[in-house]
């Protein structure tokens, strides 16, 4: 586990951290926590989510989709989070050029993130984010290779509780959708999230 703090750990802050432990994130989202940026906050944790898969027949197994989630923690509060949690989140995905170019996938994918905190029941206010498409074009020596378009999505809400299960749930789903993998048939369950030290 790796946390950032100052002055101590607040038992909310624990509370939120045991809420961390106990999501499920869907099968193919590989979850792990990672270090803590500093200075953000009195207390802080993040995760790290990856997606693997085959970007094409015949190819080796590459990243489809990665994101960073961070849990922030101000026990007096913050009056620009206008709470005492603050969920900061990235999630960037490579697609190909045609999916790229849709003028709408920007708005999209901000419905996307919405859309799962909802499904999830995830309460939250002041919610806002920047999404980004990336073009890359390839010059010299590589001006043989494919050029791609990368989406980047970056938000952060206040979540109304510290049982912030919901929303790492809620953002797993999120990268998911990024990586393109389809939805989950009904009646299957994904297996607990375990804890990498």
């Amino acid at each position: 586990m790796t946390t950032t703090t100052r002055a101590g750990r607040a038992s909310e802050f624990e509370h939120a951290l045991g809420a961390l432990d106990r999501a499920v994130p869907r099968p193919g989202v590989r979850l792990a926590r990672i270090e803590a940026p500093s200075g953000l906050a009195s207390h802080a944790v993040a995760m790290s989510a990856d997606v693997l898969g085959h970007t094409a027949p015949g190819q080796p197994e590459g990243e489809l989709a990665t994101g960073r989630f961070v849990l922030l923690h101000e026990p007096g509060g913050d009056p620009l989070w206008r709470g005492r949690f603050r969920i900061v989140t990235y999630i960037r995905a490579r697609l190909d050029p045609e999916m790229g170019n849709d003028q709408l996938l920007a708005s999209v994918a901000w419905t996307w993130l919405v859309d799962a905190l909802h499904e999830h029941g995830a309460p939250y206010t002041e919610a806002g984010g920047t999404a980004t498409r990336v073009l890359s074009e390839n010059f010299g020596t590589l001006a043989g290779s494919t050029e791609h378009i990368d989406i980047e999505l970056r938000a952060s809400w206040t979540p109304l509780t510290p049982d912030v299960t919901s929303h790492l749930e809620a953002w797993a789903d999120m990268v998911a959708s990024f990586a393109g993998l389809p939805p989950l048939p009904e009646g299957v369950t994904p297996l607990p999230f375990r804890r990498l030290n």
